[in-house]
């Protein structure tokens, strides 16, 4: 049996409009994970570990592309849009397909949070009397409009909000080494790669201190997986998904890490503190006019870019649970436009709790949602990779077909991704400020363990159902 065979029997009719072109899935595999976690938080984690940032982003990068490939893989092998979600249900059982999709929907809720959090400051950049919760809910409103009317709508405002991102990038990358190579600009006296050592060292605050960024790190990275959400609504996802995929260590080694490396060559590290963009920072030094308003413009775009793929993600989770029976049937329904639009809404009301905090907190916002979305991105990225070795061992065995794009290293390398994430949750449990999302986690997996004790009580075939369906491939 084939993978195509596989995804006929397995998967119902999604009704979706596969209106997400080559073009657009490859901008959005670029740009979905270039967003405030690096134009922004980057600044408080190079004041906390200085130069050695650089390799924490590299490191957290290889076990990025682990994940993805070993999601291409389960991709390639049966697409659909609710992806992880559904391989969890699928190789695990009904209870973690449905602890993940909900866990997923909330990581992209307190995510959108985080970026519209993020925009309200680089907004107040230009305009400080204006309060940051206006600015936010102003953002919130017209995503959430754009989101109802198409895919095709979402896809285009995706593709040049990255494209945006990108070439931005791609200029502050040239820029810096013209500083560095021509010494051009008030920055050319003081811009040497000697940068990343003279000042205490690779490591001026040890290699604990820098370890302890990576939960920041892995923040920056959230989004990365958006792209086996689109798969439902792709239009050949058997070429345009493991194409995005393998553009994933050139997209890592270019904007993340040598991005930073720049930038920390044409800056002194010393420099840098949190709530302030490295990148705002390094052209305000360069002295380049507006430069410094470009760039803030540009990270303006890269979290409205990703607060826009939230929106669209939570509806898709949304009615994927719906159609499993484990969210109201309700969010199963589309609308005229095929998209998920009462998800839509329902997730953006959610995200207007990140209005509140923009009010009540707005000091605080962003340092407490970004710590609640990594956890929840951790739990994902398990999922995917416990996933991928349960599906490697059915191929084995012959239970199920080989799909056509294997993750270099199979389960070998999952089984590294998988150590790295308990560390890095470690990390995260050790810290007393990010502590607290492992408090808000556990709080959320008791709910949702009431939630599905509940569910099984009302409908008992929910909890068989995928059992029974997968005697068909078995």
């Amino acid at each position: 049996m084939t993978s195509a065979q596989v995804e006929k029997e397995n998967t119902p009719e999604e009704g979706y409009e596969r209106g997400l072109g080559s073009r657009q899935v490859q901008m959005i595999a670029i740009g979905g994970a270039i967003g405030v976690g690096l134009f922004l938080g980057a600044g408080a984690n190079i004041a906390k570990a200085g130069p050695s940032l650089i390799l924490m982003y590299a490191l957290a990068g290889v076990i990025i592309f682990f994940i993805m490939r070993a999601l291409g893989e389960l991709l390639l092998y049966r697409p659909v849009s609710g992806s992880f979600a559904e391989y969890s249900r699928e190789f695990l059982g009904p209870f973690f397909g449905y602890f993940t999709g909900w866990t997923y929907w909330l990581m992209w809720v307190v995510t959108g949070m985080a970026e519209l959090t993020a925009a309200a400051i680089y907004v107040h950049y230009w305009f400080p009397s204006i309060p940051q919760w206006v600015t936010a809910l102003v953002f919130l409103v017209v995503l959430f409009v754009a989101n109802l009317i198409s895919v095709k709508l979402f896809g285009e405002i995706e593709f040049w909000f990255s494209m945006v991102k990108v070439t931005a990038l791609i200029g502050m990358i040239v820029i810096g080494l013209g500083v560095l190579t021509f010494g051009f600009s008030a920055a050319g006296d003081t811009a040497t790669v000697s940068n990343l050592w003279q000042f205490d060292g690779f490591f001026p605050k040890g290699i604990g201190s820098s370890l302890m960024t990576l939960q920041g790190v892995m923040f920056a990275y959230l989004a990365v997986e958006l792209v086996g959400v689109t798969a439902g609504e792709s239009e050949d996802p058997e070429k345009t998904l493991p194409k995005a995929i393998n553009t994933l260590p050139w997209r890592i080694a270019l904007f993340y890490v040598g991005a930073l490396t720049v930038i920390l060559c044409v800056v002194k590290w010393t420099e840098f503190a949190a709530g302030v963009s490295p990148f705002v920072k390094a052209f305000a030094v360069i002295g380049i006019p507006a430069g410094a308003g470009i760039v803030n413009f540009v990270v303006l775009t890269a979290a409205l870019s990703s607060c826009n793929s939230g929106m669209y993600s939570t509806g898709r989770m949304l009615r994927t649970l719906a159609d499993n029976g484990e969210a109201p049937r309700v969010f199963s329904k589309l609308s005229a436009s095929k998209t998920p639009a009462l998800g839509i809404t329902v997730s953006v009301a959610f995200m207007g709790i990140g209005v509140v905090l923009n009010y009540v907190v707005p000091e605080k916002a962003f340092g407490y949602v970004t710590s609640v979305a990594t956890a929840a991105g951790i739990w994902t990225w398990l999922m995917i990779l416990v996933s991928h070795v349960l599906y490697r061992r059915a191929v084995d065995a012959g239970r199920l077909p080989a799909s056509s794009f294997p993750a270099p290293g199979g389960a070998v390398c999952s089984w590294i991704a998988i150590a790295f994430l308990l560390f890095v949750t470690c990390l995260i449990a050790y810290d007393a400020d990010s502590r607290v999302c492992l408090y808000v986690m556990a709080v959320w997996a008791a709910a949702l363990a009431v939630g599905w004790a509940v569910l099984k009580a009302r409908n008992p075939q929910v909890a068989q159902r995928r059992e029974q369906e997968l005697e068909k491939v078995g």
